[in-house]
């Protein structure tokens, strides 16, 4: 089933790079934006929500998510009047971590549409690996739709590329999707974002992305993909129809989504996954049931309990 995108749109951005893309692309989409951040750095429109940490200067991720539970009531607020929120969350950094899964949760106590971006780590930064697949597997859980845009993907898939050029490809990557929200159809459940460095050669950039999405998830795992071309209207129709018979011949099911206004020449695939990614062996656990699972529902967090304990001798 196609996820439903209905108005009133709340658009969310938690962290730094979450909320520089929400502000960015709140125009495309005309839609109100809201920012969170535990650093008042990151917000920097007027609608915000600061969490507070108090004088800790350096939170932990188990930190920043108690503290985000304090500010439970204020996200609510700011949501109730809105059918639809999407949630841009950097798994890469402690903000996207920590209150990802609070937002995420609060969505679905209170019933909202929910469509979520997930951005995961590089595979060097081992600190980060495990809690981005816990996260993304509750934000999973609480989405009708998430979207995954792997950065370690696109290096392996591009050895050359620096760390600031993937987070570049891939932050524009998700402006064109949130472009074409409102033009194309998502489907529900998970999806692998892919695509490549900016090229004229469109056969070459899909091959680059049929690379990156194979890195993410066994080509069996793919239920439908999604193909975005992006570029000027000199684009030849005979490359359009080479590219759309590729992914025909690769995918059971396919649908191709023509954007000609951009300055870019580039391709993206938004493919549906079913099954195992990655991203669920991030986490060592992830094997055990949630039916096994004595602390799932409460998502595991550092609170400033203030006990004042003699000490007993």
């Amino acid at each position: 089933m196609a996820f439903q995108l209905t108005e009133p749109i709340l658009l969310i951005g938690l962290g730094g790079v979450g909320s520089r893309l929400a502000d960015m692309t709140r125009k495309s989409l005309n839609v109100d934006c809201l920012l969170i951040s535990h650093d008042q750095k990151d917000l920097t429109s007027e609608n915000s929500i600061k969490i507070s940490t108090k004088s800790v200067v350096n939170p932990s991720t188990h930190l920043i998510r108690g503290s985000a539970l304090d500010a439970s009531d204020d996200i609510k607020k700011n949501m109730e009047n809105y059918s639809t929120v999407i949630l841009i969350s950097n798994l890469a950094g402690k903000d996207g971590t920590g209150i990802g899964p609070i937002v995420s949760r609060l969505c679905k106590q209170e019933q909202k549409n929910l469509l979520s971006f997930a951005i995961m780590p590089f595979k060097f930064e081992k600190e980060r690996i495990f809690q981005s697949g816990i996260a993304l597997k509750r934000i999973r859980q609480d989405s009708q739709s998430t979207i995954v845009i792997d950065n370690d993907a696109l290096l392996d898939s591009n050895p050359d590329l620096t760390q600031n050029q993937c987070y570049d490809i891939s932050n524009k990557a998700i402006e064109s999707i949130m472009h074409s929200l409102k033009s194309s159809e998502i489907s529900e459940d998970t999806n692998i974002m892919s695509t490549s460095k900016v090229t004229d050669d469109i056969e070459s950039s899909l091959k680059d992305s049929l690379r990156m999405l194979y890195e993410d998830a066994p080509p069996n795992s793919i239920k439908r993909s999604m193909l975005y071309v992006y570029g000027s209207s000199n684009i030849p129709v005979g490359v359009l129809n080479t590219i759309s018979n590729i992914t025909g011949g690769t995918f059971d099911e396919n649908s191709t989504h023509l954007e000609m206004s951009s300055e870019e020449s580039k391709v993206i695939l938004l493919s549906s996954i079913q099954g195992e990614t990655r991203f669920d062996k991030y986490d060592p656990l992830g094997i055990i049931s949630q039916e096994n699972t004595i602390d799932w529902d409460e998502p595991e967090c550092s609170i400033d309990c203030e006990l004042d304990l003699k000490q007993l001798e």
